[in-house]
């Protein structure tokens, strides 16, 4: 029989291309590049740590977020894997358990599924499993949410499934500046983190600053109000804001935090401003039913009850499959049904 010897390259991609350099100065970015930044500096900042997912390499990944890093970090930090979810997810606890930061792209929402029993059976629960001796450092970027016309298993929001499981960060990002504050934040991070970012946020440009900013559990007031509580994350910030802009011109105040941490949730942020308002109204892309408005909801009534003026409102995607591209904008809530859960907060309905 014929043995086959493994032998390592003499050469990798990436020994001849220029360093890495960091962001040093404010610059206005994508959000898509904004996180490519992040990576960059996180892989700077630490030699441990690692990319892997599918295409992540040589494509840049489909949305070619991970551009460029192949080449500057080579082959070894930077690995294209099988198109198996699974695995990848397998793969990085065994380097998180060897010390290692892995940071995994699943590269759509619908494609993380393959890998969650990894996620709920092994990341989860390591560090409980070993009495604190064994931490999962893991990061798990998961572009997510509808809006770019996509097909099956392209468009969807599963971040109840994780903020449902303990042991897991979970965290989502509306803006450049977060993309890049939070995707360092995360990988620096002991715990494991899932990090949603909304796919049609990608191309949107913001300023970004080369700091840490405001702690990836902390919530944020982006648009002060007195009104209405109207709370939400990824891509809805903006349509909330949008929402804020018209109601202010019928007289209405609507104060929008961006949630930014899923799990866990920045309720002294949430029940300060409802107890000043009175009123919430939550919005999301995914379903209703088992969602984490309803979630949110509850805790704000056992928390705040004597201080609502009204039931709690949600603005949510149908209980229904992630429809065709065509129909996606009867799905999505948009401008026009977040005002009318504003109208019947408000009791205008």
């Amino acid at each position: 029989m014929t043995m086959t010897t493994l032998t390592t390259p003499t050469t990798l991609p990436g020994l001849d291309a220029p360093k890495p350099v960091p962001l040093t100065e404010t610059k206005t970015l994508t959000m898509g590049k904004a996180i490519n930044e992040g990576l960059r500096q996180a892989m700077l900042d630490d030699p441990k740590v690692v990319l892997l997912g599918e295409d992540i390499g040589a494509l840049g990944g489909v949305f070619r977020v991970t551009s460029d890093l192949l080449a500057q970090f080579g082959a070894r930090r930077v690995i294209d894997t099988p198109l198996a979810e699974s695995a990848i997810i397998g793969t990085a606890v065994g380097l998180a358990y060897r010390g290692y930061r892995p940071v995994c792209e699943i590269q759509f929402d619908g494609f993380i599924f393959p890998g969650f029993d990894q996620i709920v059976s092994q990341v989860a629960k390591f560090h409980y499993r070993t009495q604190g001796a064994v931490r999962m450092p893991i990061t798990i970027r998961v572009p997510f949410g509808g809006g770019i016309g996509a097909a099956e298993h392209h468009s969807e929001s599963p971040e109840a499934y994780f903020t449902h499981t303990s042991g897991l960060r979970v965290i989502a990002v509306s803006n450049a500046q977060d993309a890049y504050s939070l995707i360092r934040q995360a990988i620096a991070s002991d715990d494991p983190v899932l990090y949603f970012e909304p796919k049609r946020r990608y191309h949107v440009k913001g300023e970004v600053v080369p700091e840490l900013g405001a702690p990836m559990e902390q919530a944020v007031i982006v648009t002060p109000g007195t009104d209405v509580t109207l709370l939400t994350y990824g891509a809805l910030v903006s349509t909330a804001k949008d929402a804020a802009l018209a109601a202010f011109d019928e007289g209405i105040s609507i104060e929008v935090i961006d949630l930014r941490s899923l799990s866990p949730v920045d309720y002294a942020v949430v029940e300060a401003s409802v107890r000043k308002t009175g009123r919430v109204v939550v919005t999301h892309e995914a379903a209703q039913s088992g969602g984490l408005g309803g979630e949110i909801i509850a805790t704000i009534t056992e928390r705040c009850f004597s201080y609502l003026e009204a039931a709690p409102v949600r603005v949510t995607g149908f209980d229904v499959p992630y429809p065709p591209a065509k129909l996606e904008s009867h799905y999505l809530p948009d401008l026009d049904r977040i005002l009318d859960g504003v109208d019947r907060v408000m009791g205008r309905r």
